[in-house]
Formats: C-alpha cells, structure tokens, sequence
C-alpha cells in the first residue's frame, strides 16, 4: 500500500475536521478526494504529507509512519496544496532548482527540463514567476511537486486557474503519472474526477461517506436509474405512473416539432424491470417506441445524494 489512513482524526476546538477515517491506496491508483468546502479534505492531506499532525490514529506512507518519520515520507511525497507558494520574483527555472536542492536531486538541470516538458511549462519557462498566469503558476507548482520524482503525488485542486485547454492537458499529464505514481487528488470539478479517476472517496463533515469505483457509485445510490423513452404517439403519463418502481417521471417535448414524439425521464432503481414494463405495455396499447435506453446518475448527482442531507 502506498498510503494507509489509520482511524485518522484532527479536531480544532469543537469542530471534528477529520473524525476516525480510514482507507488505502495502492500504488498505480489515481483517487479522486472529494467533499464540500470544509469537509475535512485539505486537512486529511495535510497530514499525510506531514505539514499537520494528527489527533488520533496514523498516515503511513510507502510502508513509512509519517508521524514517527515525516522527513523520510516527504522524500517520497510531491504535494501541490491548494494555495499555491511560490516565489514570485525568482525566474521558473531558479525555482525549480532550488527546490531540487532541498530535495537533493541528481542531475538536476536534467531533471528540471524533464519536469518542465511534462508539464507543458517550455513556453514560459524564461520568465519571472510573478510574469506567469495563474496557469502556469500552478504548472510551476506541479512541476515542483514532481521535481523529485516521488512515488506518491497528492495534489489538492491541481487545475485551479486552469483554462479548459489547459485542464485536458493536466488531465493527461495526471493520468499518465498515475501509471507508476499513487495520486491522490481533490477537486470540485466532477467531470474531472470522471474523466480521471476509477475510484473516488467521498468526505462529509469530517467522515467518508463513500469509498468505491466511479461505475459502482453510480450505480448503488438509491433512484440513481434513470430509463429515457421516446414514443411516436401520445402516451399519458397516468398509464406510465402505473408501472411499478417508478419513482418519479419528467416529461420533455419533441426535440423537432411536428415529429410527434413524446419523451419522458423515469427514475428507477431497478432499471431492467422498467424496460420490460415499458415494452409490455406498448404492445397491449399499440404504441410505437422510437428509442429506449438507460443511464446511471452523474458523479455530480451521486455527491449531491450523499453530501446533501448532512448539510
């Protein structure tokens, strides 16, 4: 395991920001971190990257406890925190070197060219930090998180101030990294997190409330169903009411007028049974479906589900 969560707790005050959480990662894995503002995020990676301890339990990293030996686990960790230091009046490529002098890097002039290339950093690689969008600011962050190869990448909104060209470069850049690396990274973008991850935790007021694969959280949310189907003639939605383990049911308009089309959302949890209903009765009725087909909710939908009712 490349990171293990003990029982981990932080509390300030009153307030429990981490409350006896629990979970690994595997090298290989990238895992998307997620929860509201003040859910306890930030604070989790805080402490696995040392810069906080902990108030019960332990984070070990590379099979090394942080608490007992941070200096040790920050050689193998590279950490772009949400706010992003950086020294404004040094040039990219002074900075980049100093921290790989911290970090005791080899080779260093090659390693900083290597982690300016990965970053897409050549285009402003001559400038002062402080000239940089905060694009490529965040790019310098990046590439200094990487500067000394790690083997466990925690980066907490890395696309922030990103461009959306710019964020499906970082994307790239992330998912090839996770072929060797662990990441762990938080953002509030959730086709991000989709388009990145396979897995995903989900924290809320300090306590995970989800930790599984992309494809099972969206299918084992409760109604997360939903079947779309498209009639040719007019179907009223009292008989489609009558069908059993329909929870709710939307109906839309024909895209084109005059097409004479009606379509209608059915929310479900079980939808299989739902699409034999929906043939069943189109041929005790004569109605003629155009299309017929179903979809699992939306990260976003399957977070707004488990974070909404604890608000």
């Amino acid at each position: 395991m490349s990171i293990t969560v003990n029982n981990l707790s932080k509390i300030y005050g009153a307030q429990k920001a981490v409350n006896n959480i629990s979970f690994t990662i595997n090298k290989g894995e990238i895992v998307g971190f997620l929860g509201p503002n003040g859910a306890g995020k930030s604070t989790t990676m805080k402490i696995i990257t040392g810069y906080l301890k902990a108030d019960g339990g332990n984070a070990v990293v590379c099979g090394i406890t942080v608490d007992e030996n941070s200096n040790e686990t920050k050689k193998k960790i590279g950490y772009l925190p949400e706010a992003n230091p950086l020294y404004y009046d040094m040039f990219v490529r002074e900075y980049l070197e100093f921290v790989a002098h911290v970090h005791k890097v080899e080779n260093i002039k090659q390693q900083i060219e290597t982690v300016i290339a990965t970053v897409g950093l050549q285009v402003e690689a001559n400038k002062k930090i402080g000239q940089l969008s905060k694009g490529y600011k965040q790019r310098v962050g990046l590439a200094a998180a990487l500067i000394h190869n790690p083997d466990v990448l925690i980066l907490d909104e890395p696309t922030s101030g990103l461009d959306p060209n710019q964020i499906v470069e970082i994307r790239e850049v992330i998912k090839e990294l996770g072929k060797n690396k662990t990441v762990l990274f938080s953002s509030h973008i959730m086709q991000e997190v989709e388009a990145i991850c396979d897995r995903v935790i989900i924290i809320n007021k300090g306590t995970i409330v989800a930790d599984d694969t992309l494809s099972n959280l969206q299918k084992g949310t409760a109604d997360n169903h939903v079947v779309l189907v498209q009639f040719k003639e007019h179907v009223p939605v009292e008989m489609l009411r009558s069908i059993k383990e329909v929870t709710s049911i939307n109906q839309s308009p024909a895209k084109e007028p005059g097409q004479g089309s009606f379509n209608f959302q059915l929310s479900t949890k079980n939808p299989e049974s739902i699409r034999k209903q929906l043939m069943e009765l189109s041929l005790q009725n004569n109605w003629n479906i155009v299309s017929l087909q179903s979809e699992s909710n939306s990260l976003e939908e399957v977070f707004r589900n488990l974070t909404s009712n604890n608000n």
